[in-house]
């Protein structure tokens, strides 16, 4: 009679049932190791926060509620399906839209992540966009940042010469390079082929663990090699140390074999109305626009690329109250109207500034107001208005819109106004900036912008008030 060792069949029958119950990504997908890291933690919490501020001082942030609470829950949906190893409940995973046209995305050690509007356009689904996103999350997830900034031959022996990590750019090259001016080093823009792999592979495994399939990573690359093509330039080259989208889509298209994803998100009604909403927007600058503007010292309210007629100004913290006295200013042959005798007027194409000495600077004007045309692909008065607010929250991302839209009259013209406020960047004061539209006849829309601190608003009333009722339009 042959004897059974009870113990072990059992054992072997337990493993056995794990082994049918488990999905085939538990058993056979790719091991990711963390890299060697010298830094904590904190360093990348750190380094992370102060990164973003500097990001969101310098970067044009989308102003946009309902599309950045989308990323947002993406976003998140995306980090719940981070493995268990990898999960740092210091880190602060949170995502903005970048206001730029660049198929892009970065991430920073910690948390924070930017997604450009132009990558969300050229998504041609949620997959798409999430695939992006997770390959982003996985390098904050495995550290990338500080890990790489350990094998550097400098020894780095302080945090802040890492402070400006735009690692991970999933179109880098030149235009990454040009957001790297914000103060990082050229390595910074671009992780090690292994990095860059890796950051594929877990990200595709991410995907499948938040219920997207992890092929619309790989379809991204795609997507972004053929607009690239369609634009008249080579196939998208990263960094020399970043792999080639096409190797990237074979491998990443391997693992995806290796995961199950029942019944995968691909596309959703949210999606495709955030991305309908932002394609309805204003057009948005290049990097390279933005880096040069930012070299150029461009203010408030300046065109694209042209210099800053109040740049040469010095900011005061006393700054004189409107004049009683008025003069009369006209502008070409269709607009006239009165302004304080000691302001001054800076004019540029399509729009003139008026403001006291110690109100104007680099920056633009914190006391005065602004005259000019914006152009609009809408002849409707609310809508050519609610995108040119749009357009100057996107431009001053410290101000909110604090009041609704109100019938208004320039120049016996039908108008809105609207009341923005927020802590000027300069003054560190509150700024309120109350517009006013109305269209002209050729269906531009004329914008009146004036602009005083909170606490100095009535000194300012009356003469916005003069200004407003004394405009003469001749179009």
């Amino acid at each position: 009679m042959r004897k059974y060792n009870l113990g072990k069949n059992l054992t072997f029958l337990m493993l056995a049932c794990v082994m049918i119950v488990l999905p085939v990504a538990a058993i056979g997908q790719t091991r990711i190791t963390m890299p060697k890291n010298k830094y904590n933690v904190q360093d990348d919490v750190k380094i992370g926060r102060q990164a973003s501020a500097e990001v969101e001082r310098q970067m044009p942030i989308l102003n946009d509620a309902e599309a950045t609470r989308y990323l947002q829950m993406v976003g998140e949906r995306l980090v719940s399906g981070i493995p268990a190893q990898f999960r740092q409940p210091a880190f602060d995973y949170r995502f903005k839209i970048v206001n730029a046209r660049d198929i892009n995305a970065f991430a920073l050690p910690g948390g924070p992540m930017y997604v450009n509007r132009g990558m969300i356009e050229a998504a041609r689904t949620e997959g798409e966009m999430a695939g992006v996103m997770a390959h982003e999350i996985s390098h904050i997830a495995l550290r990338h940042g500080t890990s790489q900034a350990t094998k550097q031959s400098n020894p780095l022996n302080q945090i802040g010469t890492i402070g400006l990590i735009l690692g991970g750019a999933i179109l880098g090259g030149e235009q990454g390079a040009q957001l790297g001016a914000l103060g990082a080093q050229a390595w910074m823009t671009s992780y090690s082929r292994d990095y860059e792999s890796k950051a594929d592979i877990l990200g595709a495994q991410i995907m499948a663990n938040a219920g997207y399939d992890p092929r619309d990573l790989a379809n991204m690359f795609r997507t972004i090699e053929q607009q690239a093509r369609g634009g008249g330039g080579r196939g998208p080259e990263f960094l020399s140390s970043h792999p080639n989208p096409e190797n990237r889509y074979e491998s990443i298209n391997r693992e995806a074999q290796l995961l199950r994803v029942n019944n995968p998100v691909q596309n959703t009604a949210q999606f495709e109305r955030i991305q309908s909403r932002l394609g309805r927007a204003p057009r948005a600058q290049s990097m390279e626009e933005i880096a040069r503007n930012q070299q150029g010292g461009q203010g408030q309210g300046q065109g694209q690329g042209e210099q800053n007629p109040t740049a040469n100004g010095r900011y005061s913290s006393r700054v004189a109250y409107p004049s009683a006295r008025t003069q009369v200013y006209t502008g070409g042959n269709w607009l006239q109207l009165n302004v304080p005798n000691n302001w001054r007027a800076f004019e540029s194409q399509e729009s003139v500034q008026f403001a006291p000495e110690g109100a104007y600077g680099n920056n633009g004007i914190t006391h005065g107001a602004m005259i000019g045309i914006a152009q609009s692909n809408s002849r409707n008065l609310e809508q050519a208005t609610e995108q040119y607010v749009n357009g100057v929250l996107q431009g001053n991302n410290y101000l909110r819109q604090s009041s609704d839209y109100s019938r208004a009259s320039i120049g016996g013209r039908q108008a809105l106004a609207t009341v923005l406020s927020g802590v000027s960047p300069v003054t560190n004061r509150t700024e309120v900036v109350t517009v006013y539209t109305t269209q002209l006849r050729n269906g531009s829309l004329l914008y009146v912008a004036m602009i005083a601190p909170e606490n100095e608003s009535r000194s300012y009333n009356n003469a916005f008030s003069n200004m407003l009722r004394s405009i003469r339009l001749n179009d």
